[in-house]
């Protein structure tokens, strides 16, 4: 993940931002939200009127949305799919917590092998599993320290015969530190977290920002793409001072900072139809 200066905005996909929005502001209401809403909106974060009605149509395109036209106007509106992902991306974010503090000791141990034909299916199933929380330890071979029914990752690809999962506790030798350093990138997690924390762990974060909404949105999708990518890995594998405890501790308080006000600038903004 891009990051600016400490003092700027997070640098962010406007469909990531999108489904931020659509989460807190849209889910569960049965709506569909005109064009134009979303324009005046999305402009305040800098997001220009070509890019939003361009990212409008790759979410139809990827039934993350769908279109419902009303005269001349078109609103938009949430789909199954898109439902799915927005409980899980809320599930993730304050519900789940960036740490494994209960940890039951439990591993998935998933290998796969694919012909090399069949590139994009094992392209697709390496994101899903990610998704899930699996790191690789090469060769095919993935783990996740949780106990993971795989049946939804591999869902659609035809991959009977070709996987084979486990499901149980590290036994002697195993030298789990080093495996979780081989299969997940600390490194890289640690730099995101510190990022996000050298952003928002401040007295006023962004003070240049339009608004509150604005301030909720970056902050809530940049968590969201930190935890998207974070394991939860077994605190007692992590380091004492790691970073995404203090993070979410952050990201709590200012949620109680921003939140009201936020939906209040979003209420105000939103023009939108009843759909059922």
């Amino acid at each position: 993940m891009d990051t600016d200066p400490a003092g700027a905005p997070p640098r962010l996909r406007p469909q990531s931002l999108m489904l931020t929005f659509l989460g807190n502001y849209v889910l569960r209401r049965d709506i569909a939200v005109f064009s134009g809403s979303f324009i005046e909106l999305f402009g305040r974060l800098g997001v220009s009127e070509h890019a939003l009605r361009s990212t409008l149509t790759r979410m139809v395109g990827k039934d993350l949305l769908t279109r419902h036209r009303q005269g001349r106007r078109m609103h938009f509106g949430l789909t199954d799919r898109s439902r799915r992902i927005l409980m899980d991306g809320e599930q993730r974010v304050w519900t789940h917590g960036a740490v494994n503090d209960d940890w039951d000791g439990s591993w998935t141990v998933l290998a796969f092998s694919m012909p090399e034909s069949w590139q994009s299916r094992r392209h697709e199933l390496r994101s899903r599993l990610t998704w899930a929380g699996f790191g690789s330890l090469g060769n095919g071979m993935w783990i996740a320290p949780a106990e993971v029914d795989v049946t939804p990752i591999a869902a659609g690809l035809g991959l009977n015969g070709h996987m084979k999962v486990f499901t149980g506790a590290a036994q002697e030798p195993t030298d789990v530190p080093s495996m979780i350093k081989d299969a997940f990138d600390l490194d890289g997690l640690t730099e995101n977290y510190q990022a996000f924390l050298a952003r928002w762990d401040r007295p006023d974060p962004l003070p240049d920002a339009p608004d509150d909404l604005a301030r909720f949105l970056w902050m809530t999708t940049e968590w969201l793409q930190l935890v998207r990518f974070d394991p939860r890995l077994p605190v007692e594998y992590l380091p004492e001072d790691w970073p995404a405890i203090r993070g979410e501790r952050v990201l709590w308080e200012l949620r109680a900072r921003y939140e009201e006000p936020a939906r209040r600038l979003a209420d105000e903004a939103l023009e939108f139809i009843r759909v059922d």
